[in-house]
């Protein structure tokens, strides 16, 4: 496996934020729950008032009833069926949304009958047939790798340039794919999965999760530009929008660190050829919360448990 811990040297700086935030921390944690005063407990003569009658007997309190040792039973195990549409998706096909669309085309058979019902689940053992070929679900993986220059995304055949699936090939056997595009001159994060829904979820245009770049440019970014570019930039008649632009601290003002959310990497080209700026290189160092730290050039990692939960709840 190529899976290696790499050193411990960053590639490329963090930008620092051009706008401090004017907001203050809230102090303090949560507060404490008011406690509500214990009931006492008081017997109905007592509450009224009235005392019971001379020579009258108290009535005995009726006896708890004995344990039942027949409710001891265990509770029964987590059943292993799964929504037909899940199943599909699993499978690497399609997202659930989309396998709804199969379903209710009648173009899914579970063991050769037409299934048609939203919500049908499958039993462990069931043979499905998507479209005509059976599905074999597979686990979820989900992978980052630190790409280096000269390698594309795309599924086009170029002689000049390597794909990156050759990168993570002995990662898994699963079929998994990069999300989103990069270009063979962009290098950085990039992150691979054979989640169908994730890939679909990263790829949408509305989408909440942070991307951070550092640019490299052929010449000095002008103050007034980088501040034009930190209140929205129109391309092709529509206003983009940035989230925060920079200075690389301690480095020449032709580094840059841009924080956006779209997914398309060439619109950080676009940004700073719309003043006139050549980019030299574009640097992925941040995705969706994701980071490239202790992860060299050309090496890829698994992510953690927790980070996979980060993601889905982007």
């Amino acid at each position: 496996m190529n899976k290696k811990d790499g050193n411990n040297k960053r590639e490329g700086a963090r930008p620092t934020s051009a706008r401090p935030s004017s907001k203050k921390p809230t102090p303090g944690g949560m507060p404490k729950r008011a406690q509500s005063p214990k009931k006492e407990t008081r017997g109905k003569a007592e509450q009224s008032g009235a005392k019971p009658a001379s020579g009258a007997v108290a009535p005995k309190r009726a006896p708890r009833p004995a344990k039942s040792t027949q409710n001891n039973v265990s509770k029964p195990l987590k059943s292993d069926d799964i929504r037909l549409n899940k199943y599909i998706s699993n499978s690497g096909v399609c997202s659930r949304r989309d396998a709804d669309i199969y379903i209710q085309s009648g173009n899914v058979k579970v063991n050769n009958v037409v299934i048609t019902e939203m919500g049908y689940k499958v039993k462990p053992g069931d043979v499905v047939n998507f479209d005509g070929s059976v599905l074999t679900p597979e686990r979820k993986e989900y992978l980052v790798l630190n790409k280096p220059k000269n390698f594309t995304t795309s599924n086009e055949d170029d002689a000049d340039h390597r794909n990156v699936l050759e990168l993570v090939r002995g990662a898994t056997k699963a079929n998994i794919q990069p999300i989103g595009r990069m270009d063979k001159n962009t290098t950085g994060l990039l992150l691979f999965t054979n989640d169908t829904d994730m890939v679909r979820k990263f790829s949408l245009p509305n989408q909440k999760s942070a991307k951070i770049y550092q640019v490299s440019l052929d010449k000095n970014l002008k103050f007034e530009d980088l501040e034009k570019i930190s209140n929205g930039v129109t391309l092709d008649g529509h206003k983009l929008y940035v989230d925060e632009i920079s200075y690389i601290e301690n480095e020449p003002k032709t580094e840059i660190g841009l924080k956006l959310r779209t997914p398309n990497v060439k619109v950080v080209r676009a940004i700073f050829e719309s003043f006139n700026y050549d980019v030299i290189k574009i640097d992925r160092v941040a995705f969706a919360g994701l980071t490239k730290k202790n992860l060299p050039r050309g090496n890829w990692r698994f992510l953690t448990e927790q980070e996979i939960i980060n993601l889905k709840n982007v």
